[in-house]
């Protein structure tokens, strides 16, 4: 099937709310060096692209302008020097932007293969969260077996993939939730506990649940009031790992004390900005260590809604409520 010169792709019309994404047409991307050009049959929709409609998180310099992170579909050109994947591949890739479109490029460092028994929609819900996840509680954080991980925001895309993940390679997972819906659907994951935020305070549950001692490793999206009982909430040598600060990325009144005492790290990161490398290097691990679990069935993405393209902007009207459980996802074709 010959590569059309348009394709149907979505436009924020300026920075704004959800009703800035528009359904239009425009011209093909080529790949480049590296790259792949992907047919895609479902992207994901993720908070960066939330924030980068509403104009606070800019593509860096080069990347595609359009909205989306992640995708996948059917390789169907090759751009110079790329390897490791043939025309008619079905690949899911974390892509460096334009996803929301019928074609889009990425490096094929950032591509991994379906795995077994997976169609589009599962496929397509990986890369941001597994390449998010892997480089932050595993890479940076250094979680371990026998380890005790907090997970805040259990229900989200992110959240889910870091219950599981963490489980699986042996780790004791505890999750935060706003609901009693929610807590019960960390449980279900593999946390072995789940605390909702509304009713309860994490810092006292986490003291109780670890006898006072803490917990080893923190994946925090929330950012600002939580970080001191974070601080508190971590055992010795334990280590924060803050990746969004949906709440604010200020602590009033912070006290620096315990990091000190308890010899704790405090760490962060964006995954857009890095480079093919290092994302390449993040693929590389992913493809050795998680694939093989996603292949035998295990860990599998939730996926809480799908939307066709065209209904963007209900799709991220559901991501800024937070009532979705899992991924939310966009088809084509």
């Amino acid at each position: 099937m010959p590569v059309p010169q348009n394709m149907t792709h979505i436009q924020a019309d300026g920075a704004g709310g959800p009703e800035v994404l528009k359904l239009v047409t425009g011209p093909v991307p080529t790949a480049a060096a590296g790259e792949v050009l992907i047919r895609v049959e479902a992207a994901g929709v993720n908070r960066p692209d939330v924030a980068q409609r509403q104009g606070s998180y800019p593509p860096p310099p080069g990347a595609s302008p359009l909205l989306g992170l992640e995708v996948a579909g059917e390789v169907v050109a090759l751009g110079p020097d790329a390897s490791g994947y043939k025309i008619g591949d079905k690949v899911c890739a974390l892509t460096n932007g334009g996803g929301y479109a019928e074609y889009c490029t990425a490096p094929t460092a950032q591509c991994l293969p379906w795995p077994a028994g997976y169609d589009a929609v599962k496929s397509g819900a990986l890369p941001e969260t597994a390449f998010t996840v892997w480089a932050n509680v595993f890479q940076m954080g250094r979680l371990a077996a026998g380890e005790k991980l907090l997970v805040h925001g259990g229900t989200s895309g992110i959240g889910v993939t870091a219950i599981q993940l963490a489980r699986e390679f042996g780790a004791t997972v505890y999750a935060t939730a706003g609901s009693a819906e929610k807590c019960a659907a960390c449980v279900r994951l593999g946390a072995d506990a789940a605390i909702n935020y509304r009713s309860h305070d994490f810092g006292a549950e986490i003291r109780t649940l670890t006898a006072g001692k803490g917990v080893d490793v923190i994946l925090d999206m929330v950012g600002g009031p939580y970080l001191q009982r974070d601080i508190r909430s971590l055992a010795i040598d334990g280590r924060l790992v803050l990746i969004a600060f949906l709440e604010g990325s200020i602590a009033e009144k912070f006290d620096f004390l315990q990091i000190m005492t308890k010899r704790l790290t405090v760490t962060g990161s964006t995954m857009r900005p890095r480079t093919t490398e290092q994302k390449a290097a993040i693929a590389a691990d992913l493809r050795q260590k998680v694939w093989p679990v996603l292949d035998a069935g295990r860990c599998a993405p939730v996926i809480h809604a799908t939307f066709p393209l065209a209904r963007a902007a209900e799709a991220h009207r559901l991501m800024e409520s937070s009532a979705h459980i899992g991924k939310i996802m966009l088809t084509l074709g």
